[in-house]
């Protein structure tokens, strides 16, 4: 199943739609990892070896891009707003950035028993349970971080930003990615 890493439905100049598409590649990838970890006491075949390879690639290298468009171009823009239709998006900051956190360790344990489950072939049995636990671990946080930053954060950041704002979240999302 070939992926395009890159694909997008909204441009940079409509940064809130840019940010909410990369949900729906994290949702996808992190799909292939759930479908992957009911797998992972066999030994990989071709199709499943590329869509592990993918699934990692996309959480080593284009997740943390969106983490730090957020951590560091939206949040500490809300967090400068004085305006009363966004303080219930505003408290939800704090957590999200300590599920960035908790995410990004479990990520780093993924890769590793991923990158082993290729090189290897075959996982030890507390391999197997950890990778499982920890996508298990993901999918959960991920579903309600997800739903909150798109049902809560991005509208309200859509709503209060200014079109110079935006602008400027937009090149900062664009230059990440040079």
């Amino acid at each position: 199943m070939p992926v395009q890493i890159g694909a997008k439905a909204h441009s940079f100049a409509e940064p809130m739609g840019l940010l909410s598409d990369c949900h729906r590649r994290i949702e996808m990838f992190l799909g292939t990892l759930v479908r992957l970890a009911e797998y992972v006491e066999r030994p990989l075949d071709d199709d499943r070896r590329r869509a592990l390879e993918t699934a990692l690639k996309y959480f080593r290298e284009a997740a943390p891009k969106h983490t730090a468009d957020e951590e560091e171009s939206l949040f500490p823009r809300l967090r400068k707003l004085r305006d009363r239709g966004v303080e219930a998006a505003i408290r939800t900051l704090d957590p999200l950035e300590q599920e960035h956190r908790r995410a990004n360790v479990l990520h780093e344990e993924v890769d590793r028993i991923g990158q082993a489950w290729l090189s290897e072939g075959v996982l030890s049995a507390a391999d197997v349970q950890r990778f499982r636990s920890d996508v298990t671990e993901l999918s959960s946080i991920y579903k309600e971080h997800i739903r909150v930053e798109d049902e809560v954060l991005f509208p309200a950041a859509g709503r209060s930003l200014s079109a110079t704002e935006k602008a400027a979240i937009a090149e900062e999302m664009s230059a990440r990615r040079k």
